[in-house]
């Protein structure tokens, strides 16, 4: 049996290889979900849920060991300056079984919950990114996850021990060729003719963890054939196998401690029971996965935002200008209340998506998806703001800084860091279009075929009568709710402290608003709503302003009960809400009023020379090489980068 060479497929066959992978059914609610549809259920996560008393102890104390090491075993600064992290902090990490941290008891591991889980990657992230990322890519995406999920008991046996004390693992995914698109997933895995193993042939790009890793994630297809379904599928893959080559380590413009590669496989002998979960099934396990894999994003986004707000408040109490503090001066004063409210706001998007996944009461599919993409990129605005508060000092290197005498604060660096979880485990783009998908899946589940050109005449008039039954139920809901009345979610506006309620209100008026716009946008354009990604993009940021909202004031009334700074919490989550409100109005006046049709003309433009003259004055020193690199399947020509952790 031969290798499949690289897939070129259309638009409609990658949209339905995505649309395959996708979990089809909904067997648990989601807060998210029902916001989309213009259903504020508040109730289902007021009161804020909470961690069990052993999972705090726990969790605790394994913060309070990571915490000690973080301050006394870790260099940032030698990391950024010798772009890689030393083997005897990663060793360091596995004796104090960082490794393990979301692996059971029973495999070693040490067991933690998500929430938890969240608390370490900010602490340690905040200490290095790159080291965070290292962990993160470890347990999110690599084999603890999916072998947990999909994983039988013999493999879970083998490989879980490993993971939690002594092995790294690596997700492989991309191709040179290949970034969101799978459906042209070129790696092949050829059975044997005794159907014992498969041959593994291709290579994989941007493998976070692959220079260092010990085990791998790889997602190969399989050929169909006599006996084999074939399709994308997940294998685990011995690092040190015979034709495993990691060719490149990849250097960034942030994170230079990672260890991310470019690896080769070269008939590479897998054996058949190291396949996760049957043939075909890889996509749905990667992205299954990556349900709750996405919420270690937005926690080492907490830790940043947290870290800023720490600087930016000791740096304007020591720097004065025109005769007071900076942050005295509005225009500074306002950035410091923007981050100081949004950090508050991505902790409560966090614990709340964290403990709701630990619960497992709901389905958070939407809610992790939103945390990544609102954490990434409020986390991007709130380092970039910082910079700007530092001045000149935000723009220089700490390593420069300390040289000439002053604290090494290494603002610019964290904005590099930062920028890459924009891209890192789905785009902002490829997030609009993915949280869109689901937060319309009720709308296709019963009118999609009637703007499906492939459907029969008979299978539209099927869908037209469970679209009538369907809209003439939800749309009148639409119309008027709890957000009209004065009176509703009154104890979120105890006495003296600031009203939350109005912003849950609001909140309510404007989920049935979000619901309405896209009924109207799917009337409007029907089977090409799917190519608005500009209007779409704006439904999913509106849905992400409006869960964050719900998110803050349900945790400032949480620390109110508790007594734990309620009424600073609560005056942080008014803040947010107020600064969020204005966000929502301008993506809402945006959804109707914008330059999309404009600016695909430009596009064209571009595309087609129209504007070459433009570019002219310049001089390009990129040179005239390949935009992307080959990839054949073949034998390394280089030599073999891979460093094992000793």
């Amino acid at each position: 049996m031969t290798a499949p060479s690289a897939h070129n497929v259309s638009e409609r066959e990658a949209r339905q290889v995505a649309e395959a992978a996708r979990e089809q059914d909904w067997r648990k609610p989601s807060f998210a979900k029902e916001l989309f549809l213009g259903r504020f259920r508040l109730d289902l996560i007021h009161p804020h849920p909470m961690p069990a008393p052993d999972d705090v102890q726990r969790g605790e104390e394994f913060l309070a060991k990571l915490r000690d090491f973080c301050e006394t075993k870790i260099d940032g600064a030698r990391i950024e300056r010798e772009a890689q992290i030393p083997d005897e902090v990663i060793n360091g990490l596995k004796e104090l079984g960082a490794l393990g941290m979301k692996i059971d008891t029973k495999y070693g591991g040490l067991g933690l919950t998500q929430v938890y889980y969240n608390k370490a990657l900010a602490l340690v992230g905040s200490a290095n990114a790159s080291i965070g990322a290292l962990l993160s890519a470890h347990q999110s995406i690599g084999v603890p996850q999916p072998l947990k999920m999909f994983g039988t008991t013999e493999q879970k046996e083998t490989f879980l021990p490993r993971c939690a004390r002594t092995d790294i693992s690596a997700f492989l995914l991309t191709e040179p060729d290949v970034g969101s698109d799978p459906a042209r997933l070129a790696t092949s895995a050829v059975p044997t003719e005794d159907g014992s193993a498969y041959v593994l042939d291709g290579v994989k790009l941007w493998t976070t963890n692959g220079v260092v890793a010990d085990l791998l994630v790889v997602m190969a297809r399989v050929p169909k054939s006599e006996g084999h379904k074939g399709g994308i599928t997940a294998f685990v893959v011995e690092a040190g196998s015979e034709g495993v080559t990691v060719e490149h380590r990849n250097a960034f413009m942030g994170l230079r401690g990672l260890e991310n590669g470019v690896t080769r496989f070269h008939q590479v002998t897998v054996p058949a029971d190291h396949r996760i979960g049957p043939e075909g099934a890889g996509l749905k396990i990667a992205l299954t996965t990556l349900n709750t894999g996405r919420l270690s994003l937005p926690a080492m986004c907490v830790g940043a935002g947290k870290w800023c707000l720490k600087i930016a408040r000791e740096w304007s109490l020591e720097r004065e200008q025109w005769g007071k503090s900076i942050a005295k001066h509005e225009a500074v004063g306002s950035k410091i209340a923007f981050i100081a409210a949004t950090t508050f706001a991505l902790e409560a998007v966090l614990d709340l998506s964290s403990q709701m996944a630990d619960e497992d009461r709901n389905d958070i599919r939407i809610e992790a998806a939103l945390a990544k993409l609102y954490g990434s990129e409020m986390a991007c605005l709130m380092a970039d703001e910082l910079v700007q508060i530092r001045g000149g000092r935000g723009f220089e290197t700490a390593a420069s800084l300390a040289a000439r005498g002053e604290r090494a604060v290494p603002a610019e660096q964290v904005l590099r860091d930062l920028r890459i979880n924009r891209i890192f485990e789905g785009s902002t783009e490829i997030m609009h279009l993915l949280i869109a998908r689901e937060a319309v899946d009720a709308h296709l589940s019963v009118a999609g075929d009637l703007i499906d050109p492939d459907k029969s005449l008979g299978d539209k008039a099927k869908a037209g009568a469970r679209a009538g039954g369907f809209y003439a139920r939800w749309l009148p809901k639409l119309v008027a709710g709890a957000g009209q009345l004065p009176t509703s979610y009154a104890e979120f506006h105890p006495d003296g402290y600031p009203d939350l309620a109005t912003h849950l209100r609001y909140t309510e008026r404007s989920a049935r608003k979000l619901a309405r716009s896209t009924f109207l946008a799917m009337a409007r354009w029907q089977g090409r709503m799917e190519t608005k990604q500009g209007f779409l993009g704006r439904i999913v940021d509106i849905g992400a302003e409006l869960f964050a909202m719900s998110a803050a004031c349900v945790r400032a009334e949480m620390l109110r009960s508790s007594g734990e700074e309620g009424r600073a919490a609560y005056q942080l989550a008014d803040a947010f809400c107020r600064q969020s409100r204005i966000r929502v109005e301008e993506l809402f006046t945006r959804l109707w009023s914008n330059t999309d049709d404009l600016d695909r003309k430009v596009v064209d433009g571009v595309l087609g020379g129209t504007y070459t003259w433009l570019e002219a004055g310049i001089v390009d020193l990129s040179g005239d090489g390949p935009w992307i690199a080959d990839a054949t399947p073949g034998p390394a020509t280089t030599e073999n980068v891979h460093r094992p952790i000793r």
